[in-house]
């Protein structure tokens, strides 16, 4: 059992009607787990977010087996959007390690790399829009097409978020006396929503292929 478990456990046994109780209730600083606000916000932000994208997917799954759903085609270009998101969660796992190390040189040239990454796969699913846009598929042609024109275009938004972040973070990293525990804490929230974010599009883009 892990120390947060087991710090659960305790809260849940403990018995706030007793007067020892009360005595050790009253030296508390407030707070209920070790947990920062930052943390607790990305937490609230993949959860929400979890639930978002779970309702779309069931969505798609009961929608799909009506008679004028039409399977979208595959442009080779999603495939390499897909390696490129890879490749971004990986430097990101890069990053979190060099800072870790206080390598901050090579944290510089990894979030810089992650932040040219990501705008790679954010243009490169802007093709793919225009490329089904060229070719006459609307989202109104077909309900396939909506649902990929929405979860794109979600999980986009969802990046563009993370973005902020990773400007903040990597702002932060230039800086000259910049805090050495906030600076990591931004770099290794933002490493774990990226990793987050590929899972989700790697469930996506498996579904949609797959259908």
């Amino acid at each position: 059992m892990s120390k947060k478990e087991l710090n659960i456990f305790k809260l849940l046994s403990e018995k706030p009607w007793e007067a020892s109780q009360v005595i050790i209730d009253n030296q508390h600083d407030g707070k209920t787990l070790a947990s920062s606000k930052a943390k607790l916000g990305v937490r609230t932000v993949m959860v929400v977010s979890t639930v978002i994208f779970s309702l779309f997917v069931v969505s798609y799954s009961d929608r799909m087996l009506v008679h004028d759903w039409k399977s979208l085609s595959e442009p080779w270009l999603l495939w390499i959007n897909t390696f490129i998101l890879i490749l971004t969660s990986f430097v990101f796992h890069k990053s979190k390690v060099y800072s870790d190390e206080n390598n901050f040189e090579k944290v510089k040239n990894s979030l810089l790399l992650v932040g040219f990454l990501t705008f790679a796969f954010i243009t490169g699913q802007l093709l793919v829009w225009q490329h089904f846009i060229g070719i006459g598929q609307y989202a109104s042609t077909n309900p396939a097409n909506a649902f990929f024109y929405l979860f794109t275009a979600l999980h986009g938004l969802h990046l563009l978020g993370g973005l902020f972040f990773w400007g903040k973070a990597t702002t932060k990293i230039f800086k000259e006396n910049f805090s050495l525990s906030k600076t990591k804490q931004a770099i290794e929230l933002c490493a774990i929503y990226w990793h987050f974010l590929l899972i989700v599009w790697i469930i996506l883009f498996g579904l949609m292929i797959a259908t």
